[in-house]
């Protein structure tokens, strides 16, 4: 397998890098203690194609390969993990789910929007039952007049403040288990769906996380993407591709804990020397640089089977799950490295080790990556 970038990935890695060092780390303490993501921030992305990466161009979408996709995800997350993962959620969650199921009406209707950002998207699966079980979903949606009618709740849905349209999974058939879910496009202003309220986590503090509520929530049968009963298969396919995305972040995250941990080695001073001279030192970043490099590897060789057309599910698991440990190794050490300046706000490595964290979490825990992956072992 050739990981050799050609030349327009190799652009617009750097574009994206610059933007992320330029653009994001800058803002990035601001936007943590304001909680939000600036929405001059926002407009920028929109316009320089961010919010579009899989769409065609009749669409207004930059239509880029998922290496492209992992590459860029990477270098935001270097700059803000928070804002990389909105693009993430904007790309992979909605926008390419819409590509891959919606009618040509619906197409028509959100893509464009969705490209240039005057609609945000967000993807609403969980709730408290459903979670790792995500076939156990209790939001109902049953058939009424001809119409879907929405009553439950769903937990943690990214983007929730900022959202204009929410791709939502419903149960349209109470007995007939993960067969029985379907998914949705909702708009904001649907009566009977409130976006309520927000979660304050431990790390990631300027994304906008929020509870949604449906009570007698109408939406016409047009609002239904793809077919009755193909939810929980179009969720699980879109979180493949998700968690190339969540990779990419993590490995970035990871390698900015790194890019701390190197410089402030080599400015602190103790015993009369740097503190990078020492061998206990350098070990820790010959172990973290391994790592992140092992953790890149995988995550390219899953976006590259996906551009393949190729299978990738296990693949995609694999990155996901090796390069979120590795980004928690990473931030732990940059924080060792640091000593106690690393436990305080006033460094980055600080923010690195919170942001860290959930990447082994959501778009499925470490452990469900693990049962994606030994399924496909024991399939042979």
């Amino acid at each position: 397998m050739d990981f050799n970038l050609n030349d327009e990935q190799k652009m617009m890695r750097r574009v994206a890098a610059e933007i992320a060092d330029e653009r994001f780390a800058p803002k990035a303490e601001e936007m943590e203690e304001r909680r939000e993501i600036p929405a001059d921030l926002l407009r920028f992305l929109a316009e320089q194609g961010y919010f579009g990466m899989f769409l065609p161009e009749q669409y207004g979408g930059a239509e880029v390969d998922f290496v492209t996709y992992a590459l860029t995800i990477e270098e935001f997350s270097r700059g803000s993990a928070a804002v990389a993962l909105v693009v993430s959620v904007q790309n992979a969650l909605v926008g390419k789910p819409i590509l891959m199921y919606g009618t040509d009406e619906q197409k028509e209707k959100y893509l464009a929007r969705a490209a240039s950002g005057e609609l945000i998207g967000a993807f609403a699966l969980t709730e408290e039952d459903a979670g790792s079980d995500a076939a156990n979903v209790q939001t109902t949606a049953a058939k009424k007049d001809g119409r879907y009618v929405f009553n439950g709740h769903k937990l943690y849905v990214t983007n929730a403040g900022l959202a204009g349209l929410f791709l939502v999974v419903a149960r349209t058939s109470p007995e007939a288990g993960g067969k029985g879910l379907s998914c949705f496009l909702m708009e904001r202003d649907t009566p009977g769906f409130t976006v309520g309220e927000r979660f304050d986590g431990m790390g990631m503090c300027a994304l906008d996380v929020r509870r949604l509520e449906f009570e007698n929530c109408e939406v016409p049968p047009d609002a239904l993407l793809g077919a009755e009963g193909e939810g929980l298969k179009i969720a699980l396919a879109s979180l493949d591709g998700s968690r190339i995305g969540v990779a990419a972040q993590a490995v970035g995250i990871g390698q900015q804990a790194f890019n701390e941990a190197r410089r402030y080695a080599g400015e602190r001073e103790q015993f009369g020397r740097p503190i990078l001279s020492f061998q206990a030192i350098q070990f820790y970043l010959v172990e973290m640089a391994t790592r992140l490099d092992a953790a890149r590897l995988l995550t390219l060789r899953a976006a590259t089977k996906a551009d393949a057309g190729e299978p990738f599910s296990a693949e995609a698991a694999m990155a996901k799950l090796y390069a979120s440990e590795a980004a928690n190794f990473c931030a732990n050490l940059g924080v060792q490295i640091h000593g106690g300046y690393g436990y305080m706000k006033d460094y980055a490595v600080e923010r690195f080790f919170r942001d860290a964290r959930v990447t082994e979490i959501y778009e499925g825990t470490s452990e469900i990556q693990k049962l994606v992956i030994a399924g496909k072992l024991l399939r042979g």
